[in-house]
């Protein structure tokens, strides 16, 4: 019995159709080792200290921009930058965090690891006063971030737009307005729509918001991400940041009651004293004066008293608002650039903060009416920042309710340091999440091994299939065996019955 007998032609064809649908079936790439972590250094040079941070994101990208998971800080020890005077001691207060960031990330990622050093608002004042030592520090910290392995990107200063630009990044990436996961966990555009930023610094305050392409707006940054072009613009406010409004706030009162020695301040709580100089608060660019022929002299001292009188204060901040020839937010109807029709704003700001955790109410106005009527007591038993602090937290927030009375839309009960806090650290150092966000744009995407795969459905009916198939071929040859040694018996019995 040859095998050709066991096995009829037509299983061969069965077998070679098998064959040609395996081939037609289509099949998808499966990754045979995971991706793996990219790293990300960036070093905020602050007005008051230097942070290095470092960001991790997968290699594998959302529209070829890093989907950044999460953050760890080391904060070098000393001053700001811009504080040194000597070039060579800031270089080496750099290398106990370098030391530290070359332990968080594998040897053999940090040829492959980004290193950049960005210098805001102090550096860019140093460079106007002192170019000679801003240069000087700058090509310190390029020598020592250099001879660490990782990858220099540059240190530079960064211009107040695009820190402000990445900060708007940053506070989109983190409120999930670019991508988000769905509920299979995977990743999507988000349909939310972009959110505007208002920061309240120290010495300034900057509107930044998206611009539709047909809007002309000067000065603009455009960010790639997640495989949209994004025009950013922001507006400048010189002297309406916290510090700045408080010095131009008593200066104007001052002025107003100029014949008396102690002034009345409607934004202070009541008992809240504090002798102010004449020349702390009437300085720099921006001092202000109604009456240059008539006003103190630099050493003269006041006695500045709180009376907690919130339409006072209000008034106060509108005339001072009024005589703002610098700022552009009350500048321009609701049809401008500069204003775009249904962006929400969410507020960086401390005293906004404070009042939303303190002074729970859904109106802005009558918030800020109970925050400017509290007492040194009420204000010190709501948080443990310094009362000096505390006690300009009313003409902070009297300064945002006047931008929502011009039009602008802010997101008052959504607290966006919270959410920076929870997912990513300190918002103050929030342009260094979005400047990395763009970076990833130019970093290559790693290209795993691929084997090929079938979906799970038709790999169970082609392993059906071949069930089929064996199962038949061994019963088909199994008969054929049962066949022959039945027709061998017969015949071994036909020829001992003829004997």
């Amino acid at each position: 019995m040859s095998w050709r007998e066991l096995l009829p032609p037509w299983l061969v064809i069965v077998a070679g159709l098998t064959g040609i649908v395996l081939l037609c079936v289509s099949t998808k790439d499966v990754p045979t080792t995971p991706l793996g972590t990219k790293y990300g250094i960036v070093l905020d040079a602050g007005s008051s200290h230097t942070i290095l941070f470092i960001y991790q994101w997968s290699a594998n990208k959302a529209n070829n921009t890093g989907v950044i998971r999460e953050c760890s800080s080391c904060t070098v020890q000393g001053p700001g930058v811009s504080n040194y005077s000597d070039s060579q001691k800031v270089g080496k207060s750099l290398k106990p965090c370098l030391h530290w960031a070359q332990r968080e990330i594998p040897a053999e990622q940090h040829s492959q690891t980004p290193l950049y050093l960005g210098a805001t608002a102090s550096m860019r004042q140093l460079n106007l006063t002192h170019p000679t030592l801003s240069d000087a520090l700058l090509a310190a910290l390029t020598v020592a971030l250099k001879s660490s392995p990782f990858d220099f990107q540059g240190a530079q200063i960064l211009s107040s737009l695009d820190e402000e630009a990445f900060k708007w990044a940053a506070v989109n990436y983190v409120l999930e307005n670019f991508i988000k996961y769905d509920w299979r966990g995977q990743l999507v555009s988000s349909t939310k729509g972009m959110a505007g930023v208002l920061s309240l610094g120290g010495t300034s305050a900057q509107l930044t918001s998206k611009m539709e392409e047909k809007n002309r707006a000067p000065e603009g940054v455009r960010l790639q991400l997640y495989g949209q072009t994004h025009k950013v613009y922001t507006q400048q406010c010189p002297c309406h940041g916290t510090d700045q409004l408080r010095s131009r706030l008593l200066s104007m009162l001052i002025q107003d009651q100029r014949n008396v020695k102690t002034i009345s301040n409607p934004c202070w709580p009541l008992t809240y004293s504090q002798e102010v100089q004449w020349r702390s608060v009437h300085a720099g660019p921006c001092a202000i004066s109604s009456d240059t022929l008539d006003i103190p002299s630099p050493e003269d001292m006041f006695n500045i008293t709180g009376s907690s009188n919130s339409t006072a204060c209000r008034r106060l901040m509108q005339r001072l608002l009024n005589s703002s020839s610098s700022c552009s937010f009350f500048k321009h109807s609701l049809s401008s650039v500069f204003k775009p029709p249904w962006t929400r704003f969410l507020v960086i700001s401390e005293a906004l903060d404070f009042l939303r955790e303190s002074v729970p109410s859904p109106d802005l106005s009558q918030a800020v009416n109970k925050l400017c009527g509290m007492s040194v007591e009420e204000l010190v038993k709501e948080s443990q920042t310094s009362l000096d602090t505390l006690v300009d937290y009313c003409a902070a927030s009297t300064l945002i309710f006047h931008l929502s009375t011009e039009g602008y839309t802010f997101d008052f009960h959504s607290s966006v340091r919270t959410e920076f806090q929870e997912k990513i650290g300190d918002i103050s150092s929030g342009w260094t999440l979005g400047y990395l966000l763009s970076l990833t744009n130019t970093i290559p995407q790693d290209n795993p091994s691929f084997l090929k795969g079938i979906e799970p459905g038709v790999w169970s009916l082609l392993l059906i299939l071949f069930v089929v198939l064996l199962t038949g071929s061994f019963m088909r040859i199994s008969y054929r065996v049962m066949v022959k040694e039945n027709s061998f018996s017969n015949r071994n019995s036909s020829v001992f019955d003829d004997n």
